[in-house]
C-alpha cells in the first residue's frame, strides 16, 4: 500500500486513527496490538509472499535479540544473518552476472523477488540487535520489538529511527489520546507531501523517462535539463514520502525524525550529506564510521572511513555498479572537502553552492543511468554542446490538464501559445524556489495559520484530483 493512493486516504487512515485511539481508551495494549496488525496488513497489503519473507526475518531477528540480551553473545551472528538475507535478495543475481562477465562463466541467474523496503527493515534489525547488546533498550518485548519494526509510517522507507526513540513514544500513555493540533499539523504536512509527489516528482519523473527513452534523438539541452529534472524528481519524491510519513506519524503522536534539511542549498558535499536522507547518514556515521575509528585516529585513517562509508552507502542503494561508483566518487568529493576545507573558506558562498549543486546533479545523473557506460554517453552528448534546442517530447512532458485549466481561467492561453515550452519553465522555476527559498516543512511542522491553511487545502485538493493511478515512489524498491 502506498501514501499516494485512494485506499490509503480514505480507507485505510481514518480506521487507523479512530481504532487506534479508540482502543487506546479501553487498553494501551489494545491500541498497541492494533497499530501492529494494521502496520502488518500495509506491508501484506503489497503480496503475501513478501510478506512471509518479512515474517522469517522478525523471527529471526527477534531470538537473536532475546539469546543477546541474556547471554550477551550472538550479536555478530545477528548481523551476519540480515546481512545474508540482504544480499540474497538484493545482491545474489548481481553477483552471479558480475562472475559471468570476469570469469565467463554460465552460472544461472535464480527468479527472486526483492521484499519491499528490505535495505530500510535490514539497518533497523541491525540497530535493534546493537542497541539491546548495548542494553539501550530495558527489556526485549515482542510487542516493543514488532511496534519498532513494523510501525507503518517508516516501514518501507524510512527515517530510519533509533529504536528506544520510537519505543519509548508508543508506549508513553500520555500520547494515546487524540491530539487535535498534532491531527491538524499532521494532515497539513501530509498534504504538502502529497503535493511534492503527485505535481512535482512525477511530472518531472516522465519528463526524465521520455530523456532516457530517447536519448539518440535527444539534444545536449534536452540532457542537461533532465539532469536537473531528475535532480528534482529524487528529491520532490523523497522527501515527500518523508513529508507525508511524518505527517501520518504526527497524526497518531508520535514524531519521526527529521530526513531532509534543505539539501540543495548545500554549499560542499559534506554539507549536503548533513541535509540529504539525514536518518542513513547518521545510521552509517553512528554504526559504521564511529566504529572504524571515525577522525580520531589521524586523516589517512579518516579519508579511509569516509570512503569505506559511502562504498557502503552505494552497495545499501542498488545492485549495480552505478550505485557503487556513485558511493565512490561521494566519498572522494567528502575527502577533497575535508583536504581543501581552509582553501574552500574565501570562495564566494554563491561559487560553493554552484559547484556542489552541478556536482550533485551530474552524480544524480549516474545514479538514474542503468549502466556507467550509459553516463559516460549522456554525458559526452551534453558537454559536446551539439544542440541548445529544447525537443517538443521534453516540453510535452509538462503540458498537464490541470496547468491548461489554470491559463484558462486567468485568461493566460494566449501566453501559452506565445512562449514555447512556458509550462517546463515554471515547473522549472517553481521547483528552484520551493528548494532553495522557504523553510523545509519539518521545521514548520507546527507551525499553523490561515496562510498555510489556505496553502494546505490547495495542496491537497490539487493532489486528490490527480490521484489517477498509484504511482510508486523512487526508493520503494530499495
Amino acid at each position: 500500500m502506498q501514501f499516494n493512493s485512494f485506499i490509503f486516504i480514505l480507507v485505510y487512515l481514518p480506521i487507523l486513527i479512530i481504532g487506534y485511539f479508540g482502543l487506546n481508551r479501553i487498553s494501551s495494549v489494545a491500541g498497541k496490538f492494533f497499530l501492529i496488525i494494521a502496520s502488518a496488513f500495509f506491508y501484506i497489503y503489497g503480496g503475501w509472499n513478501i510478506a512471509l519473507i518479512l515474517a522469517v526475518s522478525i523471527v529471526l531477528n527477534y531470538f537473536c535479540a532475546v539469546i543477546i540480551r541474556r547471554t550477551k553473545r550472538l550479536l555478530w551472528g545477528g548481523i551476519f544473518l540480515n546481512i545474508a538475507l540482504l544480499f540474497y535478495f538484493k545482491y545474489f543475481n548481481f553477483f552471479i552476472s558480475t562472475v559471468n562477465n570476469v570469469f565467463k562463466g554460465e552460472f544461472t541467474e535464480r527468479e527472486i523477488i526483492l521484499p519491499l523496503g528490505i535495505s530500510f527493515l535490514t539497518f533497523q534489525q541491525i540497530m535493534y540487535l546493537v542497541n539491546v547488546y548495548n542494553k539501550n533498550i530495558d527489556k526485549v518485548h515482542l510487542s516493543d520489538y514488532l511496534a519498532y519494526i513494523l510501525y507503518f509510517p517508516k516501514l518501507l522507507m524510512g527515517p530510519i529511527v533509533e529504536p528506544k526513540e520510537l519505543i519509548s513514544q508508543i508506549n508513553d500513555l500520555e500520547l494515546h489520546h487524540i491530539n487535535w493540533d498534532n491531527i491538524s499539523y499532521g494532515i497539513k504536512i501530509f498534504s504538502f507531501g502529497l503535493f511534492k509527489k503527485l505535481i512535482f516528482a512525477d511530472t518531472f519523473s516522465t519528463a526524465v523517462a521520455w530523456g532516457y527513452a530517447n536519448i539518440d534523438a535527444s539534444t545536449s539541452m534536452d540532457w542537461f535539463l533532465v539532469m536537473l529534472f531528475y535532480t528534482f524528481e529524487i528529491y520532490f519524491d523523497f522527501s515527500g514520502y518523508c513529508d507525508m510519513a511524518i505527517g501520518v506519524s504526527t497524526m497518531l503522536n508520535i514524531n519521526l525524525p527529521m530526513n531532509f534539511d534543505s539539501p540543495y542549498t548545500a554549499v560542499s558535499i559534506r554539507d549536503f550529506w548533513k541535509r540529504w536522507h539525514i536518518s542513513l547518514t547518521s545510521f552509517l556515521t553512528q554504526y559504521v564510521y564511529i566504529p572504524l575509528g571515525g577522525n580520531k585516529k589521524g586523516k589517512v585513517r579518516t579519508y579511509v572511513n569516509t570512503m569505506i562509508v559511502f562504498v557502503v552507502s552505494g552497495i545499501w542503494h542498488g545492485a549495480n555498479w552505478t550505485f557503487i561508483l556513485w558511493g565512490v566518487l561521494h566519498g572522494l568529493l567528502s575527502i577533497f572537502d575535508r583536504i581543501f576545507e581552509k582553501a574552500k573558506r574565501n570562495l564566494f558562498e554563491v561559487v560553493k553552492w554552484g559547484t556542489t549543486f552541478l556536482a550533485v546533479n551530474i552524480l544524480w545523473l549516474l545514479f538514474r543511468s542503468e549502466s556507467i557506460t550509459q553516463w559516460k554517453d549522456i554525458l559526452i552528448k551534453m558537454y559536446s554542446f551539439q544542440s541548445t534546442e529544447i525537443s517538443d517530447g521534453l516540453i510535452g512532458s509538462f503540458l498537464l490538464p490541470e496547468t491548461s485549466f489554470l491559463f484558462k481561467i486567468l485568461n493566460l492561453e494566449a501566453l501559452n501559445t506565445t512562449v514555447r515550452g512556458l509550462n517546463l519553465l515554471i515547473f522549472t522555476i517553481a521547483a528552484f524556489v520551493i528548494c532553495l527559498v522557504p523553510d523545509n516543512n519539518y521545521n514548520t511542522l507546527k507551525r499553523n495559520n490561515w496562510i498555510t491553511l489556505i496553502l494546505s487545502v490547495i495542496a491537497f485538493v490539487w493532489s486528490f484530483l490527480c490521484l489517477s493511478s498509484e504511482s510508486f515512489f523512487v526508493y520503494f524498491n530499495f
